[in-house]
């Protein structure tokens, strides 16, 4: 996939949730249960980095189950972030709008100071592995040692509600072509119609990301909504004495 092709699909992305920032908020009220399960494993003075943290959904919850470390917050939706900044916290809590293609966004957090990091429902919207990769490697200089990463990737291809929801790349004049094995657009119908990227992460990629950003994955588990399979959640754990191998860098 070429670079005006990722941004193109970023920016889709970016306008969909800003767009749509209320209503999509409103359909995730509640934290899913893999997130759950996974937020209640974090110390409660622990400091948490949340990459994608959208309108503040785990923040909240951390905070209703006695946080009171520090969390930061990053995610690349103002309007979404615009929900998260209006909720008083116990915690001290920072949200920032972050780009996650540019290239150095994690330079302006301090390296290794997150005891955990949540990558939530964020990779299946970066487009092109290399792009995974590089915001992985990324995200694994925020961690101490011994720090853990928890991340989860949409499995909609598991429900047939959502696998109609698939659009065409024509609607926005794209082939087959011009994108990656495992993406899709889909559609969404609360407060209008838009559109969105999605990417399909399987077992076999996730693995392979985990190894070239210098982590051991030690557990997965499926999740969330129909069946309790809409999502394949997993816990990395810093590979002892391995360092992530460079990535390709992120299309500009």
């Amino acid at each position: 996939m070429n670079s005006d092709i990722v941004r193109r699909l970023v920016d889709l992305n970016r306008a969909f949730y800003q767009t749509f920032a209320a209503p999509f908020a409103a359909t995730r009220v509640r934290v899913q249960p893999g997130a759950r399960s996974l937020l209640g494993r974090v110390g409660t003075q622990s400091a948490v980095a949340d990459l994608g943290c959208g309108d503040g959904n785990a923040a909240r919850w951390l905070g209703s189950h006695g946080h009171s470390g520090r969390y930061l917050g990053l995610d690349f939706s103002p309007a979404l972030l615009s929900i998260a900044l209006a909720t008083e916290f116990p915690f001290p809590a920072e949200f920032h709008s972050v780009d996650f293609l540019a290239e150095g966004w994690n330079r302006t957090v301090p390296a290794e100071s997150f005891d955990f990091a949540l990558a939530f429902a964020v990779l299946h919207h970066i487009p092109g592995e290399p792009g995974r990769a590089a915001f992985l490697a990324a995200c694994r200089r925020l961690l101490i040692p011994g720090a853990t990463l928890f991340l989860s990737n949409w499995q909609f291809l598991r429900s047939e509600k959502l696998r109609s929801r698939i659009v065409p790349w024509s609607e926005i004049g794209l082939s087959e072509s011009d994108i990656d094995k495992g993406d899709y657009l889909l559609d969404w119908r609360q407060g209008g119609r838009g559109l969105r990227y999605v990417h399909i992460i399987d077992i076999e990629e996730r693995l392979r990301l985990a190894a070239q950003a210098g982590f051991q994955e030690t557990e997965w588990f499926e999740s969330d909504g129909e069946g309790g399979r809409l999502a394949d959640y997993a816990v990395w754990a810093l590979a002892s004495g391995i360092s992530p191998s460079p990535p390709a860098p992120p299309p500009s």
